[in-house]
């Protein structure tokens, strides 16, 4: 990977300028022109390396979302998974080593319409959806550090107290039209500003409250694992007995290794497991590897557990939360 491309893609997953020109700051920053910057995150884009730049947003600050899983026949997988993916309210889906074989993150704008959403994907796959809500967050932030070497490191951010929000109109316009991510102009918060009916000033004193306050949990490069090199990745999973699985799950949470740690619901008898870690490598045998030391480090030979594989990944994109609401103003 070229040097800027590096930079760009393991700099600015976080703390990206919140101000009228950021690609001019970042070029600065970088000692570059911001034409070199801009073409650079076309071509990440457009090579499938950068998902976008954007909003990561704190989970149950705003809408509602939940994993959810299903049990498709092998021959029927590939279509199954294109009528889960064909709804907007899906925005990661994958092939999962496992008997309950698609994995599918959905969210909605409130608990109602993500019921809706589970009970018209399970009429539409003729499958039983099941769907594990988040209890607990520990770490929920795929941000890599890039240049720690074989293993991508998560990224860690002090916790903040996090308020759930309540949007007005033209803040939900403006969270649908970050949705997609931030175009690739000299001034993209004046570009949101025209498709959410705000002023430019407006936009950028929201996101900086929103980040200040936690319900953004990062503003920045969201990148594409698979197509940066890290080729596996896996979900460890664990029956922890509930008096411990905070204290659990805190501690693994703190491993660089783990990009994402929660607590889910159980759902006996098809999911026994209630403490979910997401472990990515250039390999299958470095995931393998991360988690067993994870498992000796934390005792987690004590419990229950499974380990599924990433088979297939047949949507990846950011959360919509709201149903597309973008025009243009003025």
């Amino acid at each position: 990977m070229a040097e800027l491309d590096f930079r760009l893609a393991n700099e600015y997953q976080r703390g990206f300028p919140l101000v009228p020109e950021p690609y001019r700051e970042i070029s600065a920053r970088l000692g570059c022109a911001e034409a070199e910057v801009l073409r650079t995150l076309e071509r990440m884009s457009a090579s499938g390396a950068l998902s976008r730049i954007g909003a990561v947003l704190a989970p149950r600050c705003l809408g509602a979302s939940t994993l959810a899983a299903l049990s498709a026949p092998a021959a029927e997988l590939s279509r199954i998974a294109a009528l889960v993916s064909a709804h907007a309210g899906v925005n990661h889906n994958y092939e999962r080593s496992h008997r309950l074989n698609l994995w599918f993150v959905a969210t909605a704008e409130d608990s109602a319409r993500l019921a809706s959403l589970l009970d018209c994907i399970g009429e539409e796959t003729g499958c039983a959806v099941l769907s594990l809500p988040l209890v607990e967050e520990y770490h929920i932030d795929l941000g890599f550090d890039m240049a720690a070497g074989g293993a991508p490191r998560a990224t860690r951010a002090a916790p903040r107290p996090l308020r759930r929000i309540e949007p007005e109109d033209g803040e939900r316009r403006l969270l649908a039209a970050l949705q997609g991510g931030l175009d690739l102009v000299p001034r993209p918060f004046a570009r949101l500003g025209m498709k959410s009916g705000m002023s430019e000033e407006r936009v950028l004193d929201r996101l900086r409250r929103w980040a200040r306050e936690g319900v953004i949990k990062r503003f920045g490069v969201i990148v594409r694992h698979r197509a940066l090199g890290y080729h596996a990745n896996a979900m460890a999973v664990w029956d922890v007995p509930d008096e411990r699985v905070d204290a659990i799950g805190a501690a693994a949470a703190a491993d660089g290794e783990v990009t994402l740690c929660y607590r889910r619901a159980r759902r006996p008898p098809e999911w026994p497991y209630n403490l979910f870690c997401m472990v990515h490598g250039r390999s299958r045998i470095a995931v393998e590897n991360a988690i067993a030391r994870l498992r000796d480090d934390q005792g987690l030979h004590a419990f229950s557990g499974a380990v599924l594989f990433s088979r297939r990944c047949f949507k990846q994109q950011g959360a919509r939360y709201f149903e597309a609401q973008v025009r243009l103003h003025g």
